[in-house]
């Protein structure tokens, strides 16, 4: 296939904080780009963000800040008329407006790129959607989506999507692998606040932490409450960028993987979190939802909590050769199937598809019209 002229445009990828989009856009724009392709991606300037931005400068691609809407129309109309597919991501603002103009206007395919889709279909069942709604669902020519199995069929038949595929979160194995050093911590978990994780992170590290004084326990992460009180035995980070992301994980015996209520009934809808620690060879614990199965061996590659018992006896009973043996067999699968190396090629065979689906639809669109035309003449 050519290289494609892509546009994204996503929440952000110069800035991590209080996001999973920006590792997730750096490793596809990066991979994009070494497939040949041109990328452009262009980023709402937020007062968020620009306080915070990590990687203000992406070193693949083009990154573009705007404004507003009218700026962004202003100076990317022959950008997104030109592109061969034009990607709308979950929570950009004005994510609606800005969707209704790129279907409009893109000679391309319009590809609404969803990292939350749980999230994103509870919303707009409750009218609550800031960036996309059913209408717009059916118009988009493809929709990639974080979670696979039976959403994708619900996007199509009860959504209207033509095309709904999965694009899962990947890593890139040059930024995440194994360091040799001792482990700093017993158990840690990287993630921005949820109140609807909070629960099972009291359940499955606070708990275990007050069950065990003398064992070590870290969490990293933005926003949550001050007035937390994490015990003697745990520590509290506020945010790590993803530059810090390997030491956080190469410095724990443990890592804990917490889900949010709406990918649970969904399922099959991995963190990135998984994929980052297990390129480390960092053995993951983490609560169940289905779909997991087919990512990770659960026993072998993946351990599985439900109570604070089962964190208890993985931590003070497990063997330190069984610990990496687990880590090392997760590591594997990664490097096979889950790398940003692996999305894109994905992602390219999903726009084959659907250019494929769109010319077909263009050519019967065409001989249609010509003859509805002929009719026309004749009767005349």
């Amino acid at each position: 296939m050519k290289p494609l002229r892509i546009v994204i445009c996503g929440l952000s990828i110069t800035s991590s904080w209080g996001n999973g989009h920006a590792t997730t856009y750096r490793g596809l724009v990066k991979e994009l780009v070494a497939n040949g392709n041109e990328v452009l991606f262009l980023e709402r300037d937020r007062p968020w963000y620009s306080a915070h931005r990590d990687l203000p400068a992406p070193p693949y691609g083009r990154t573009e800040l705007y404004s507003t809407l009218e700026e962004f129309k202003d100076r990317f109309t022959g950008s997104i008329r030109e592109a061969d597919a034009v990607i709308v991501g979950s929570f950009v603002p004005e994510g609606i407006e800005l969707g209704d103009w790129v279907t409009k206007n893109t000679r391309g395919l319009s590809v609404f790129y969803d990292i939350d889709t749980p999230e994103t279909l509870a919303h707009i069942g409750l009218g609550s959607c800031e960036y996309l709604t059913r209408e717009l669902v059916a118009r988009y020519q493809l929709y990639l989506s974080f979670t696979g199995g039976p959403t994708l069929q619900r996007l199509e038949k009860e959504f209207g999507s033509p095309m709904a595929r999965p694009l899962f979160c990947s890593v890139d194995p040059l930024h995440y692998y194994p360091q040799k050093g001792e482990s700093s911590w017993d158990l840690g978990y990287l993630g921005t606040y949820s109140p609807d994780r909070q629960p099972t992170l009291e359940t499955l590290l606070l708990e275990p932490a007050r069950n065990w004084p003398e064992g070590h326990f870290i969490v990293a992460g933005a926003q949550f409450p001050g007035a937390l009180d994490w015990g003697k035995n745990v520590k509290h980070v506020e945010h790590l960028p993803p530059s810090a992301h390997r030491d956080f994980y190469n410095a724990l015996r443990f890592t804990l993987n917490v889900t949010r209520k709406n990918m649970i009934r969904a399922g099959h809808s991995p963190s990135v979190r998984l994929f980052e620690a297990a390129a480390c060879g960092t053995p993951i614990i983490s609560d169940y939802w289905s779909g997991l199965e087919l990512l990770f061996k659960p026993g072998l590659e993946i351990l599985i909590a439900r109570h604070t018992d089962d964190v208890n006896r993985m931590l003070r009973r497990i063997s330190e050769e069984e610990r990496l043996a687990i880590g090392e067999r997760a590591r594997k699968r990664i490097l096979n199937s889950h790398t940003a190396a692996h999305r894109a090629c994905e992602l390219q065979q999903h726009f084959r598809d659907a250019l494929n689906r769109k010319s077909v639809n263009d050519s019967a669109r065409n001989k249609s019209w010509k003859l509805k035309q002929a009719d026309n003449y004749v009767r005349r």
